[in-house]
């Protein structure tokens, strides 16, 4: 195939939930932006997807400003969210009410929020796709950054951005070394549905080997993130849909005999203690769809920028999943950079100067590394079964459950609405 040239402001590599968000969120500032993506995003069929997202209020207002949330179909909002800890009676319930919301957040099917992304990139006239294809070499120049794809055609741009996942290609060009660890984990995923309602609430229990969580979708079944060590998931994955319905019944404290019913309902202050099957709303699994199985590590880069190079979603960090906060500080990745980028285009400056670079990269590396500290230290302290710790983390959820203040902003910054926003996460019809 003959070689053609084009040249464009940014070249994404990605095109995935962040680096989507990312070229929307360009697309609209006067600058031409290639996307280029290694394959099809699936089509939106009505089946649920088994891989969801908890998507934040923060989130929601991002993804308000580029006219894609509107477009999504089958967000479920969970207003309530109740944890507990599968080794004692300590638990902690989160209201979405006590901070004058009506949700907490939403979950939606990964295709969902892909599919409304790349519709609008396909009507943007800014942006061209390159699907698929792949980035075969990388050769950073004075004033642009020069990339050959697997097809043979070149394309030249001032700023090349990696938001191609944890295995980035473009992070492995530029050399930029990485930190972290194999968790020796894996989150199961898969669809449910229960006897009980979910009443528009995430459930999560924290099991010796990890955390389980349940989370709401629209048509009442709810969506399972199940973290395990390797070998159990390995074994879980090949179990026939019965087994693992019993094994996962087991691990979510409701015995398969019996139906529960508790009196409980989601909005009452008053509650039974969680502890046990008692204080689960959910009664007995009646089915499971198909099971997904992902391999969990922490990464985390050295550098999240370069001269004419920016680093955003996993290419740039990945965090264990017990917060679902992964594809939220993804999106707020994608918000910061192209917020850098519109300031600094508006006042005539390089895009892909490393002096405007460098402003992205101090503005979101602190708010990643506190969130990566904070997911290592509740997993570590609910990993241990050491008595001591076992009851200062029950007595430290107890005590938070009622530590209003304590409790609000840990549910403000959960929900994206504090700490240093982009502009687009600030602003919304709140």
């Amino acid at each position: 195939m003959n070689q053609t040239e084009k040249i464009y402001d940014v070249a994404i590599a990605g095109g995935g939930i962040v680096g989507a968000t990312l070229a929307c969120a360009l697309s609209g500032g006067g600058m031409r932006v290639a996307v280029i993506e290694v394959k099809q995003p699936e089509a939106f069929t009505e089946q649920i997807d088994p891989r969801v997202s908890a998507v934040s209020r923060g989130s929601v207002r991002i993804l308000e400003s580029l006219d894609v949330w509107q477009a999504l179909r089958h967000a479920t909002p969970f207003r309530e969210m109740q944890v507990w800890d599968a080794s004692g009676s300590g638990n902690i319930h989160f209201d979405s009410a006590d901070i004058g919301m009506d949700t907490l957040g939403y979950i939606v099917e990964n295709g969902v929020i892909l599919g409304a992304l790349w519709e609008k990139l396909h009507n943007s006239t800014a942006i061209d796709m390159y699907c698929p294809a792949r980035i075969t070499t990388a050769t950073w120049q004075r004033e642009r950054v020069t990339l050959m794809l697997d097809d043979g055609r070149r394309l030249d741009a001032k700023l090349l951005v990696g938001a191609d996942g944890a295995d980035s290609t473009v992070r492995r060009l530029a050399d930029i070394t990485t930190r972290g660890w194999d968790y020796h984990q894996t989150a199961l995923v898969a669809t449910v549905r229960t006897s009980h309602p979910h009443h528009e609430t995430a459930w999560q229990r924290f099991l010796p080997g990890g955390p389980l969580a349940f989370l709401p979708l629209a048509d009442g079944s709810s969506s399972i993130v199940w973290t395990l060590p390797t070998e159990q998931a390995a074994r879980l994955l090949t179990l026939s849909d019965d087994a693992f319905v019993h094994e996962l019944q087991e691990a979510l404290g409701v015995p398969p005999h019996r139906d529960v019913l508790v009196s409980w309902e989601a909005g009452c202050r008053e509650r039974p203690p969680v502890h046990g099957y008692q204080g689960l709303g959910l009664g007995k699994i009646l089915e499971a769809g198909p099971r997904l199985g992902f391999p969990l590590r922490l990464i985390h880069a050295d550098q999240y920028v370069n001269e004419r190079l920016a680093l955003i979603g996993d290419a740039a960090h990945t965090i264990h999943p017990l917060a679902g906060q992964g594809v939220n500080l993804g999106i707020s990745d994608a918000a910061a950079l192209a917020e850098v980028l519109g300031e600094a285009r508006s006042q005539d400056k390089d895009i892909g100067a490393l002096r405007v670079l460098r402003r992205y990269e101090r503005w979101r590396k602190g708010d990643n590394l506190i969130m990566i500290a904070a997911l290592e230290g509740i997993k570590r302290l609910f990993a241990t079964n050491l008595p001591p710790l076992r009851w200062a983390r029950n007595r430290g959820l107890a005590l938070t459950d009622r530590a209003w203040p304590v409790k609000n902003m840990i549910m403000r910054h959960a929900m994206g609405l504090a700490g240093d926003l982009p502009e687009r996460a600030r602003s919304g019809p709140e």
